[in-house]
């Protein structure tokens, strides 16, 4: 995760980063069970959902809105928008009877691209584009002061 740039200062980009690391975690720790055909496959492709799902919607909700009113980084926004829908798209049609894991490994792959595209690429560039009027919009109220 990107440490270089002071982004994390900002409470939402820290809550955002420090939620990428641990689906970083947990989808290595799903592609381990893949590729060993371990018995907690299931479990640990739950595991990430739990986490990715409300993750992104924080981001569409709070972030990727005010970037979008902002008006700079829209193309941006809409290309993560878009890979957050691909890659929901196929965790959410995996047959739990019957798993192909083969397109959940290649969206693996996918969503270490995105992390990385978000945490090097849009969470910079928001600092700088964003006003702290909408900063103050978005920053979780447990981290105000």
């Amino acid at each position: 995760m990107c440490n270089y740039c002071g982004c994390r200062e900002f409470p939402l980009i820290g809550r955002l980063s420090d939620e990428h690391e641990a689906i970083s975690n947990a989808a290595g720790r799903l592609r381990r069970a893949i590729l060993a055909a371990d018995a907690d496959r299931l479990p640990a492709f739950d595991a990430l959902l739990e986490l990715l799902l409300p993750h992104t919607a924080t981001e569409e909700v709070g972030l990727f809105t005010e970037l979008r009113a902002e008006g700079s980084l829209t193309s941006a926004v809409d290309d993560l928008c878009a890979e957050h829908d691909d890659i929901h798209g196929v965790l959410g049609a995996l047959d739990r009877a019957a798993p192909d894991w083969a397109p959940v490994l290649a969206a693996l792959d996918r969503l270490h691209r995105h992390i990385d595209n978000e945490e090097h690429g849009l969470f910079p560039a928001a600092v700088i584009a964003l006003p702290i009027s909408a900063w103050d919009r978005i920053t979780p109220a447990a981290a105000s002061p």
